[in-house]
């Protein structure tokens, strides 16, 4: 029998198809999950897409697809016969003992269920955060934070070899300004003082590198001494915030090393021998217009320095070198124009790096509202919300989870307020409430747990409880998808929705019931709602705790 009973239905539909006509036809069927829950547990609108190829009515084809698949949809004792419904849907109800049996599966399977090995399972890169070490990690690097960390995870859960890295952009004009900055501090300027860089930076944490330079023995005059305590400082500061937040990286590469080893001066001389650059105005130019790009872009300017892009080109070049065939990076929308640019510098190379490569996840900012006004300023960065701020507002599991539970490219408004809420409203907190119910449940029965597994679930029929095991089936799926559309978000609104019908189940029905089969069904219908629900509070760095 099939363990997964949707794609086993799929192939048996999809092989009644090619019996639909004597002409070969190439037509894979796939399961819907029907709106109103009356309608099955699937439904297959086969018959409507194939109306106009087969050049028969939908209702007609549908028929015909029941009848031929009869037979083998009732030797595989997975669901009731197929419903003919409306102009041509085919619903499908499993059968209550398969349903059941996904409570085993999950128990047997513990904190590995939803977890597979896809084919062609791969070395995979997730980068993210990647801030210059300038300032604070703002709350723009958070969201990056907990969506590279979640699909990071996500492709983990599908058998790739995630690599986890920062990209530490500790060169250019933003690290000269953070230097001239705390020299300026270091001699006693003040951002109010005329003298202050144009571009320098403001923060209350200037003053404290400031002062720490002096007291190391750091002179105001030494700028390079002064940019490289500032740089270390930071990134000792932004490390210890994603701490904090549960997030490691197994690799940080510096973008000064790119220049140190020559990386960059080698990328546009390979540019240059690809015979895709030319020369104007005493600039050197990449023809990216061939892949893509609205107008050429300039690689080397007239005065000899490197267009902002080019770095960004070495750096990816080395992903390849290492290996690493599937690269996603997260970034901010701000961040768009660079896609293009740094994809065609790749196949400009000539080296048969692929169009589409890497893959990007795009992140739209974050509005912070608290007391129902938005927060603009912290007193410490001087002009942004840090990372830190909202984990000692709302605590870490509330940032990670609310910074994933909407799609990377929607706008999004963090209230504070309703992440504090102990409430039905706060996504987190309802969440992990449901955990803890179960938790609770159990510490009331006080057995053990562990002989649950082979509990018999035959009286898990009621409409709740049949919910509530579609609900459970479906995980695996979704975090296959979730992990092929680099799409965290999804695991939120699930575990959601899954806490939802917990709780109307909790509320409608006893567990602790006095007749002991019934009573060890739901518990063990309760042990796999817990189960995966802290699979899938895994998988976004969120905790399951078991009292609130």
């Amino acid at each position: 029998m099939a363990s997964d009973p949707k794609s086993e239905i799929e192939r048996i539909l999809t092989e009644g198809v090619k019996k639909l006509s004597s002409e070969p036809i190439e037509f894979h069927v796939e399961l819907e999950k029907p709106r109103r829950a009356e309608h099955g547990d699937y439904s297959s609108s086969a018959a409507l897409q194939l109306a106009k190829i087969l050049a028969m009515p939908p209702r007609k084809i549908a028929e015909n697809l029941q009848k031929l698949t009869a037979e083998s949809i009732a030797n595989s004792g997975l669901s009731e016969p197929l419903e003919l419904a409306g102009a041509g849907f085919l619903n499908i109800r499993l059968k209550k003992s398969i349903k059941q049996k996904t409570v085993a599966r999950i128990l047997e399977q513990g904190g590995k269920y939803g977890h597979a090995t896809v084919p062609g399972a791969e070395k995979v890169m997730v980068e993210f955060v990647s801030a210059n070490p300038t300032g604070p990690l703002h709350v723009g690097h958070g969201r990056q934070a907990a969506l590279g960390d979640a699909l990071a995870a996500l492709l983990e859960a599908q058998g790739h070899a995630v690599t986890r890295e920062f990209y530490y952009n500790d060169a250019g004009a933003q690290i000269q300004n953070l230097a001239l900055s705390v020299q300026a501090r270091a001699s006693g300027m003040t951002p109010e003082d005329s003298g202050w860089p144009a571009d320098g930076y403001r923060g209350e944490y200037i003053e404290e590198i400031a002062r720490s330079f002096a007291a190391a023995g750091g002179k105001a005059g030494d700028l390079e001494a002064a940019r490289q305590f500032a740089v270390a400082a930071l990134r000792k500061e932004q490390d210890a915030d994603l701490q904090a937040f549960g997030v490691a990286f197994d690799v940080y590469y510096l973008e000064s090393s790119l220049y140190t080893d020559g990386r960059v001066e080698s990328a546009v001389k390979a540019l240059v021998a690809s015979g895709k650059t030319y020369e104007r105005d005493g600039a050197l130019w990449l023809r990216t217009t061939e892949y893509g790009d609205d107008k050429d872009r300039v690689v080397r300017k007239s005065d000899g320095s490197y267009t902002y892009f080019v770095p960004d080109v070495a750096y990816h070049l080395t992903k390849w070198e290492r290996g690493f065939r599937k690269v996603v990076n997260v970034q901010g929308t701000d961040h768009h124009s660079t896609v293009t640019r740094v994809r065609a510098g790749l196949q400009a190379l000539g080296l048969g790096i692929p169009p589409g490569y890497p893959d990007y996840v795009l992140h739209n900012l974050v509005k912070v509202v608290r007391g129902g006004e938005e927060v603009k300023i912290s007193k410490r960065a001087g002009s942004y919300v840090t990372l830190r701020d909202l984990i000692d507002w709302v605590g870490r599991d509330a940032v990670r989870f609310f910074l994933v539970s909407r799609r990377a490219d929607a706008d999004f408004v963090f209230d504070v307020d309703l992440a504090r809420s102990q409430s039905d409203e706060n996504p987190v907190y309802y969440v992990q409430y449901a955990h803890a119910r179960v938790c609770s449940v159990f510490s009331q029965w006080g057995g053990d747990t562990g002989g649950l597994a082979a509990a018999p679930l035959d009286s898990l029929a009621g409409p709740r409880e049949s919910a509530l095991l579609q609900r459970l089936a479906e995980f695996p799926e979704l975090v296959a998808t979730a992990a092929h559309e680099l799409a965290p978000h999804s695991i939120a609104f699930y575990l959601r929705e899954l806490a939802g019908e917990f709780h109307s189940y909790y509320n409608a029905e006893r567990i602790l019931v006095d007749d002991e089969a019934a009573r060890r069904a739901r518990l063990a219908l309760c042990a796999a709602v817990r189960q995966v629900l802290a699979n899938g509070l895994a998988l976004l760095g969120v905790s399951a705790p078991e009292r609130m």
